[in-house]
């Protein structure tokens, strides 16, 4: 597994290739990550491989275009590589891997277009856009196997012009902690039994539309006394205390509260106490977040887009409205009037988590890994691969 950042920074692919370590060592396979970081962090799991970087202020990235020799060296005895990011790791896979015929996986997990929007406001669009049309395609076709975890995302790569093949594999999650949860208790946070408790879990970052959704319960609270938001989570400081300021100056401040960082096993106690789970997230790809909710039993209110899109049922595991404030608030404010339909869709949602079960997407993936492993080891037979391995590994 190749990835820009690795724990103790949270994310979506961090949490991803966590855990999909874990089954894959449990089905007696040996798992190494390679990334970039702080050399002197002490990981609690085996084969994590850190090569320096340059830390990005506090945002948890380090930036930094090679590996040490030994993460080389080692990388380059892997049987598959699977690459989670396409521009740093992405290219030290094509670098050290394809001169070997070692098989690289991508998988595009990030709406890479609307990231640049979020944090590249003065660029413009087209500008972004062609970018991604200038360096996607290539990419992709310089990789062997190209993922998507959604088909909304298969679909923007193929407006970005990626013409090769693209399989859909969902991102799984370990849903049996989300179906077992007991909750915290409410008197233990002031809230009440009757009180509706709304929940955004995920990091406190600009592309999360987190202003949105404050406004959007702005709206809600007005009209609904006993109805409450939790944000867990935490980000970059600047951005965490832009939303401590916007609720600050919200009507009902007290109604909103900054759980900050949990440990992840400590999140299906909280879902578990909440009755409605909230994004107003368009740059997902496939949201764990939601997916996790949806394991807890809580009903989904999110805006249509690719990733939400593919995975909230309009009307049946929860409700999808418009990148529209006014329609968002009272697709809203309906679903916290309206307990019976809560109900059912809490049994509904629970049930099409499934489908994201980690040991039917481990399965799925794994299948991919042995297939390109057999096609690369017929080709390795060539003395053309021969030779370029043995050249390849005479490199410093």
């Amino acid at each position: 597994m190749m990835v820009d950042s690795y724990k103790p920074y949270i994310s979506g692919i961090t949490n991803y290739v966590e855990i999909n370590k874990q089954y894959l060592e449990q089905a007696g396979h040996d798992v190494f990550v390679f990334t970039f970081g702080d050399l002197d962090y002490k990981d609690n799991e085996a084969n994590i491989i850190r090569s320096p970087g340059v830390p990005l202020a506090d945002t948890g990235f380090y930036l930094s275009m090679r590996y040490s020799r030994a993460a080389k060296k080692l990388l380059q005895t892997m049987d598959v590589v699977h690459v989670h990011h396409p521009f740093l790791s992405g290219r030290l896979a094509l670098r050290f891997c394809r001169p070997l015929g070692i098989p690289i996986v991508f998988t595009n997990h990030t709406r890479y277009d609307l990231y640049a929007q979020a944090y590249l406001p003065l660029m413009p669009d087209e500008v972004s856009h062609g970018l991604l049309q200038a360096y996607m395609p290539p990419f992709c076709k310089a990789v062997d196997l190209v993922i998507t975890p959604s088909a909304g995302m298969e679909k923007v790569l193929r407006e970005l012009n990626v013409e090769d093949r693209i399989e859909i594999v969902p991102n799984g999650v370990d849903l049996k902690n989300f179906h077992d949860a007991a909750p915290i208790s409410r008197a233990q946070f002031g809230f009440k039994d009757d009180d509706i408790l709304l929940v955004y879990a995920g990091r406190i970052a600009l592309e999360k539309n987190i202003p949105f959704l404050l406004e959007a319960f702005s709206g809600v609270a007005k009209a609904i006394p006993n109805v409450h938001l939790l944000l867990i989570g935490g980000g970059v400081q600047q951005f965490e205390d832009e939303i401590r300021t916007l609720v600050k100056d919200m009507d009902a401040p007290r109604r909103v509260r900054l759980i900050g960082k949990i440990p992840y096993d400590q999140l299906p106690a909280y879902l578990a106490m909440c009755n409605i789970f909230v994004t107003a997230s368009v740059t997902e790809v496939h949201p764990l977040s939601v997916i996790e909710a949806m394991g807890a039993g809580l009903p989904t209110m999110g805006i249509e887009s690719v990733g939400v899109g593919d995975t909230v049922e309009d009307g049946k595991t929860g409700f999808l409205a418009t990148h529209d404030l006014p329609a968002f608030t009272a697709k809203l404010t309906r679903l916290c009037l309206d307990l019976e339909l809560r109900q059912q869709m809490s049994i509904s949602a629970r049930k099409a988590s499934t489908q994201y079960a980690i040991e039917r997407t481990t399965s799925l993936m794994l299948r991919q890994y042995e297939k390109m492993v057999a096609e690369s080891n017929s080709r390795k037979h060539s003395w053309r691969a021969r030779l370029r391995g043995f050249l390849e590994q005479l490199k410093p």
